[in-house]
């Protein structure tokens, strides 16, 4: 519990220092753009073709984000998703580092309606 509080409060901290009133840095912004919004789409709705194909989270919903950790969102990020057979779902993040997976976890969890 105290772990999850903490790595919460950095998460926050992170997202704060980053950018006005929370706002995740250009890079972040950018790599969201560029490599998670073909499948989980820009506002984090899965709405995309390759989304719907791959069944992607839709980051809006609630029920959605209760059935994920930060820890288990840093760990898919840094290292990828894959399938119970082995396949890949979601490629690990290439050049990213630890805090911009942090910044692109409060991205996440702003979409949250």
């Amino acid at each position: 519990m105290k772990t999850t509080l903490l790595l919460t409060a950095v998460v926050v901290l992170t997202g704060l220092a980053s950018g006005a009133a929370g706002e995740p840095s250009a890079a972040v912004k950018q790599i969201w753009e560029k490599d998670c919004a073909k499948c989980h789409g820009l506002e984090g709705k899965a709405d995309t073709k390759a989304g719907k194909k791959i069944g992607a989270i839709d980051f809006t919903d609630p029920k959605n984000q209760e059935k994920f950790t930060d820890e288990q969102m840093f760990k898919a990020i840094k290292e990828g998703v894959k399938e119970k057979d082995g396949k890949v779902k979601m490629k690990a993040a290439e050049k990213v580092t630890d805090e911009q997976i942090k910044e692109m976890i409060a991205l996440v969890r702003a979409f949250k309606k």
